[in-house]
């Protein structure tokens, strides 16, 4: 793995480990993060909104040769709170042509003294598809027994937080999610190098090709805040909060040590960032004017309408005179035309195939003014009756 993947993981790895004020007793610390989990399945059994397993699918362009790698990446709680270990599961590669036949199939136990051991199994596999790409499954089970009727925060004891797959292949190059979908489970899988040589199953939303800003202190656990606003609000705890903090996570102490040494300029550095670059080549503009732009040629006039309509066996031409017949569920401002005589001046067909008569009444003093300006009354083909010529 890249030192850049490697740095973008490990971010993420701790996304919403922590959240500020980053005290312990605050409401919002009380249970770890709540992204990327893999219950034990038990416990997921009983809700529809807990998974006991993760799966990543994704397209591969690569020749049946290419090798293809697997990891999965981690946390484990131990202890009170937020207190967890980084764990790390790495598979054998193996040709992505093998694949469909003979994918690769992994169980791990992870030790927790004094607690039972978390049992994980791990499936890679792949299906060639029909332009020669392979769409490729990574699968991570939590098959950690555990007992019946356990609360959120003793499941979590027996879960896999933050989990993020990896995918990696040498040879070949994955297709971005957003053009090739496939339904994935519990994991929001991005193109994670400039190479497209590997994919990431992100626990949160993120685009294709995500980094670290060049500016950025360090994972801050709820980095998706605004970085200079989380240094701020750091800076501003207080004595009692700083003596909170040093008791728990040595991780999230760390993190509090480091912020807390950032500088004014360090802070300011965060604020924005000016990007230099050699000007744009100026582009000749059309001189100013007031009129219009001129409508392609040959496009239609969606004003126009058409010419004549049948509805129900009854013909329908612009021009052609008809006695209004609103009915009773029509609005006050229909039905006080009710008997009354009009032009037909439009006829427009919506997407429905429903059609709209746009008409001006015969004997209006304005009929003219509102024929010249545009301003029809419109009717349905069952509100009017034609007065045959």
């Amino acid at each position: 793995m890249t030192d850049a993947l490697e740095r973008l993981v490990d971010s993420l790895l701790y996304e919403g480990y922590a959240l500020y004020p980053y005290t312990p007793g605050a409401t919002k610390n009380a249970t770890p993060t709540p992204f990327g989990i893999v219950y034990p399945p038990r416990y997921a059994a009983a809700l529809t909104s807990t998974f006991d397993h993760l799966e990543l699918r994704c397209v591969l362009q690569a020749p049946p040769e290419a090798p293809v790698t697997a990891e999965v990446r981690f946390l484990v709680p131990e202890g009170e709170r937020h207190q967890a270990v980084a764990r790390r599961i790495e598979l054998s590669g193996k040709m992505v042509g093998a694949l469909p036949g003979a994918p690769i199939e992994q169980e791990t136990r992870i030790a927790r003294e004094p607690r039972a051991d978390l049992i994980v199994g791990v499936h890679v596999g792949a299906e060639e598809l029909e332009d020669g790409s392979f769409e490729i499954v990574l699968r991570i089970e939590n098959r950690t027994p555990c007992a019946e009727g356990l609360d959120r925060a003793a499941a979590l004891t027996d879960s896999l937080i933050s989990t993020h797959p990896i995918v990696r292949v040498q040879g070949g190059r994955f297709i971005s999610p957003l053009d090739r979908l496939v339904r994935s489970v519990n994991t929001f899988p991005v193109l994670a190098t400039p190479s497209d040589d590997a994919i990431v199953g992100a626990a949160i939303v993120l685009p294709d090709h995500p980094q670290i800003a060049p500016e950025s202190r360090g994972g801050l656990f709820d980095s998706t805040e605004i970085e200079e606003a989380l240094l701020l609000h750091m800076h501003v705890l207080s004595d009692a909060e700083r003596a909170e903090i040093e008791q728990q996570d040595p991780t999230v102490k760390e993190m509090i040590a480091r912020a807390a040494a950032a500088t004014p300029e360090d802070i300011m550095a965060l604020h924005g960032r000016v990007t230099v670059s050699d000007p744009a080549p100026e582009q000749v503009r059309p001189p100013e004017t007031d009129e219009p732009p001129a409508p392609p040629p040959g496009l239609e006039d969606p004003r126009a309408g058409v010419e004549e309509a049948h509805v129900e066996g009854v013909r329908f031409r612009r021009g052609g005179r008809v006695v209004l017949r609103p009915g009773t569920e029509a609005d006050v401002h229909s039905r006080i035309l009710d008997g009354r005589t009009a032009t037909i001046e439009r006829i427009f067909i919506d997407y429905d195939g429903k059609m709209h008569l746009g008409v001006t009444v015969d004997d209006d003093p304005g009929q003219d003014l509102m024929r010249d300006t545009g301003r029809y009354l419109f009717f349905f083909a069952p509100e009017v009756e034609v007065i045959e010529p």
